[in-house]
């Protein structure tokens, strides 16, 4: 039996290590199989050196075709499980047919490598960089190993970074049979409504009522990810009862493309703004730190497979536990760290 079992195994180890392996910073990696492992982060247009060792198994001779090692940047789409989209390949061939008999060390380099992209753990999508080792064997299955590595990278603050400044109005359209309150509309959406009472007989429109008045302000539009959020809000008018209000932060992950195309939100964090009733003239200040939460740089379109978008999603809660929201897009970028 035990004879079997060594049959199916290879017949000779890889080892795929960096030049710079222990002075280079390292970064958790979490693997398919729910496990965390520490991994090299890189940044575009660095050089990627190291070394491959070649270890035959009981010094048992290797016959090979050939050994390579290829840098890779892939997408895989997890409705489309096992497919991956090469937007990055380099290759370099270090040996060619022949046989091994001992261990053997093979030196790679694929210098200023152009990697556009971060590495992304998506719910749908996965987004990652390899160096893959391949012993080519005629007969038998060639030998395969993997090298998986960290991208990030960096942006300087953005010149222009606008504050974010709206009010928003909640009204109440009133009935000859009964009050109906609406989803709130914003200023430039005043008079566009979206839900209309049905139950009622032939309902008549007498007028309309202002119950809500609130000024938002955020002091900017875009944040690094070690960021604080700062703003303001003040209650102009106050006419229902508000039982509290919360700030989230949610993340919008699109994969695909036309009826392909899937969209997960995830709520990140979850901030109580207030936990009672506000009265008019109030004012409540947010200071929301984003360091201790997993965010990532805002990706548009991504090799035209994946987007991910921000958001600031204000949620109110009245006495009757109705809710209320309302979303600002926020862009995310990552700041190089001086430490």
């Amino acid at each position: 039996m035990n004879y079997l079992v060594g049959a199916f195994k290879p017949p000779c180890n890889i080892f795929i290590s960096f030049a710079d392996g222990r002075s280079r910073k390292q970064v958790p990696l979490k693997k398919e199989n729910g496990k965390t492992v520490m991994v090299a982060l890189f940044q575009s247009q660095e050089s990627i050196v190291g070394e491959v060792v070649i270890e035959p198994v009981h010094r048992k001779k290797v016959e090979h075709n050939g050994v390579k090692i290829e840098l890779l940047g892939q997408i895989e789409l997890y409705f489309d499980r096992g497919n991956f989209y090469d937007f990055t390949s380099l290759v370099r061939e270090l040996d060619i047919p022949g046989e091994l008999y001992e261990r053997k060390t093979y030196p790679f380099e694929f210098s200023t490598v152009e990697m556009p992209y971060e590495s992304y753990n998506g719910v749908n999508v996965r987004l990652r960089y390899i160096l893959k080792v391949t012993i080519s064997r005629n007969y038998v299955g060639n030998i395969v190993e993997y090298q998986e590595f960290v991208v990030r990278n960096y942006t300087p603050p953005p010149s222009i970074n606008n504050i974010i400044k709206w009010l928003l109005l909640l009204l109440v359209l009133q009935y000859n049979y009964k009050y109906s309150l609406f989803e709130h509309v914003s200023q430039a959406e005043l008079g566009s409504f979206l839900y209309c009472p049905s139950q009622a007989d032939d309902p008549m429109e007498v007028g309309i009522e202002d119950c809500l008045h609130i000024e938002f302000e955020y002091s900017k539009s875009k944040y690094h990810l070690k960021d604080v959020i700062i703003g303001k809000i003040y209650f102009l008018l106050v006419r229902i009862k508000l039982k509290n209000m919360d700030l989230e932060i949610r993340r919008r992950e699109s994969t695909g493309s036309g009826p392909n195309t899937y969209v997960e939100t995830e709520t990140l964090a979850k901030f109580e703004l207030m936990d009672g009733a506000p009265v008019r003239g109030e004012s409540i200040p947010i200071r929301l730190f984003l360091s201790p939460y997993e965010l990532t740089p805002t990706y548009q379109n991504i090799n035209n497979k994946f987007s991910v978008k921000y958001y600031l999603n204000l949620v109110l809660v009245d006495e009757e536990d109705r809710r209320y929201f309302k979303q600002q897009e926020i862009t995310m970028y990552r700041l190089l760290e001086t430490s």
